[in-house]
């Protein structure tokens, strides 16, 4: 067990503030989670020996509690960090299954439930334009480890416009005006695609969208909340590949 200098910690908030690529990563499930998902850690930090899970798989330094608790972004953390670089997927090939969009997003909690029930529902490849970081620390957290167990790519507008006009990929924008998804019929793999939580998706996604669909729901209820809405759309979709 290594202990950590002055320096290195002085490093590590340094590389916190301005290397977006790094995860700080506060919990023993997630870390293990990230791990097992093929992220090689490049420093583990520890208040005490035993807090160890991982064995000697990168450098292990002991440091106090204080230090964890500068470093990290959860008001409680468990007394254990995991520095990690995030690799971004760039596969850009046409989705095999299922997908999802996601378009100007900026809450990072929306964003990690949404990849989390994109997991959950088998939507391999998750499209994230021009919305937040996939390695802020609360899409980590409220995807729940889930976000190392999809391909995730992070692109501009016009990018991902060229890429879905190339591949002619079909897209369903979920819209208040839309068609009823239960009266939707799903012969084909589509991408759902879900907007900014107060404008909605953008126009010039929009534009590139096949069809809009919307979820019934009862007068005077102005819409739901981005997360909740992607999640009943994509369950709708997933559940018509059972025989019920």
């Amino acid at each position: 067990m290594l202990k950590a200098s002055i320096n290195l910690i002085k490093d590590l908030k340094k590389q916190k503030r301005e290397n977006s690529s790094l995860l700080f990563l506060d919990n023993v499930k997630i870390i293990t989670d990230a791990i097992s998902g093929g992220i090689q850690p490049k420093i583990i930090l520890v208040e005490k020996e035993s807090f160890n899970k991982w064995g000697n798989i990168c450098p292990v330094y002991l440091v106090d509690k204080k230090t964890i608790e500068q470093l990290s972004d959860c008001k409680t953390p468990q007394g254990v960090l995991c520095i990690a670089e995030y690799i971004q997927d760039i596969e850009m090939s046409t989705p095999n299954t299922n997908f999802l969009v996601i378009d100007g997003l900026q809450d990072p909690g929306n964003v990690g439930t949404l990849i989390r029930t994109a997991t959950a529902c088998g939507f391999k490849k998750i499209f994230l334009i021009e919305s937040v970081n996939p390695t802020n620390s609360k899409v980590v957290r409220s995807s729940v480890g889930t976000i190392f167990k999809s391909k995730i790519i992070s692109l501009s507008r016009k990018d991902f416009i060229d890429f879905a006009s190339k591949n002619n990929l079909y897209l369903l924008k979920a819209d208040m005006k839309g068609e009823n998804l239960f009266e939707t019929k799903f012969n084909q793999i589509v991408g759902v695609v879900v907007g900014n939580e107060g404008q909605g998706v953008s126009k010039e996604i929009s534009e590139i969208c096949k069809k809009s669909i919307s979820i019934p729901m009862e007068r005077g209820v102005e819409s739901l909340n981005v997360a909740i809405s992607g999640a009943i759309i994509m369950y709708q979709i997933y559940s018509k590949s059972f025989k019920i």
